[in-house]
């Protein structure tokens, strides 16, 4: 396998955490602490895959390091980009899955100061980083949300 490109996008990965892998009804929101940039604004848990690392084994270590919870992974929730990724602007590219709690109950240990559960048709009540709508607006059309509740 050919080394990676300087230029390629930085590998993120995330959870959409639902309340139910095969009908969800309610997503779990996380507002964001740092960087300053980003602090207040609301997202996906999840975060950069280490070197050497898997995906999938880079989620659980995020989800227990920031919220103290281990999942069970469902779906991917295919984005616009090879490999399903989804851009954040052009220097990262995220892979979401969408994920159940199977151990522990969601705490915002670091990195966010606020979690938040929001049914279907609240989806759009929290400010969602600028990057991460586009997968909120994917997870409306699953969880049957119309685009109208989006501001």
């Amino acid at each position: 396998m050919p080394p990676d490109d300087p230029n390629d996008p930085v590998e993120v990965v995330a959870a959409a955490l639902v309340d139910d892998l095969s009908s969800p009804t309610r997503l779990l929101a996380a507002r964001r602490t740092e960087p300053p940039a980003l602090a207040g604004g609301w997202e996906f848990p999840g975060g950069k895959v280490d070197p050497g690392e898997e995906p999938v084994q880079a989620l659980h270590r995020e989800l227990r390091e920031e919220l103290g919870v281990e999942v069970a992974l469902g779906d991917r929730v295919d984005g616009p980009l090879a490999r399903g990724r989804w851009p954040l602007g052009t220097a990262y590219a995220m892979t979401v899955h969408l994920a159940v709690v199977t151990q522990g109950d969601p705490a915002p240990i670091e990195d966010h100061d606020l979690l938040r559960w929001l049914a279907a048709e609240d989806l759009y009540a929290v400010p969602w980083l600028p990057g991460d709508l586009p997968i909120v607006d994917a997870l409306g059309a699953l969880m049957a949300v119309p685009r109208r509740f989006r501001p």
